[in-house]
């Protein structure tokens, strides 16, 4: 894939307005938005529907959770509105993921149209190694739950994950070549890090074989974020 295949930048922006304003000004360079809680929330499937006429692709981040049925119902909604990839909360276990495999297998093949890449959450990149024992209480290493977490996706029929750049080689160890990898927490050199604990540069995420890069502040609150996602491209090609 060419490097604007393989960019996502996160439109993490409160309303309709700006995130549109975000998509006319960057839709010439960047390829794949992503749709977190706070945007849709705020504007609902009228959001995925202008980026599509925009001619670019969403990745809609929900990372939903629930009962199994629930999440198999909403990813066959989901699977109707057409998006480019999803995501589920691993914690859910497998059989709420399989559940919403089938659901938007099921649903893909109805209305005669590809499934959307369907991925599991593993680790937020917001923990730390000493945040992930002391507030959630798990003993085991950051490393050992994504690993985990990555072949439930696998067994579940999932194409992938999201996941730290820093878990990328364990995972494709343990998952193979064809495990998509997803991986946010991605920060330019010389970028402020914020709230993010996990991260790396964007040459050193593709280095280790991420197949798709999550960018948001670097890009949206550069002065200009057209030259700023060009300057990730060139550090990903």
């Amino acid at each position: 894939m060419n490097a604007n295949e393989k960019l996502i930048v996160a439109l993490d922006v409160p309303t309709f307005d700006q995130a549109i304003d975000k998509v006319k000004e960057l839709s010439s360079t960047v390829k794949i938005f992503k749709v977190g809680s706070q945007l849709y929330t705020a504007c609902g499937p009228k959001i995925i529907e202008k980026i599509h006429e925009a001619g670019a692709k969403v990745f809609l981040d929900l990372k939903f959770y629930d009962i199994p049925n629930t999440v198999a119902k909403v990813s066959e909604v989901v699977t109707e509105l057409g998006v480019f990839m999803f995501n589920v909360h691993a914690a859910g276990g497998e059989q709420m993921m399989v559940a919403a495999r089938e659901a938007a297998d099921q649903k893909a093949a109805q209305l005669g149209i590809k499934r959307p890449i369907m991925i599991a959450v593993t680790v937020l990149t917001s923990f730390s190694q000493d945040s992930f024992h002391h507030t959630l209480n798990f003993d085991r290493e950051i490393a050992e739950h994504v690993k985990h977490s990555a072949l439930m996706a696998q067994n579940s029929g999932l194409d992938g994950v999201v996941a730290s750049t820093h878990e990328i080689k364990l995972i494709r160890q343990t998952c193979g070549d064809r495990f998509v990898i997803v991986t946010p927490g991605i920060r330019p050199a010389q970028a402020d890090v914020q709230d993010q604990k996990r991260i790396m540069t964007p040459e050193q995420a593709i280095k280790e074989g991420s197949d798709y890069l999550v960018v948001g502040r670097p890009i949206l609150a550069a002065p200009e974020p057209e030259i700023a996602a060009r300057l990730v491209l060139e550090k990903m090609s």
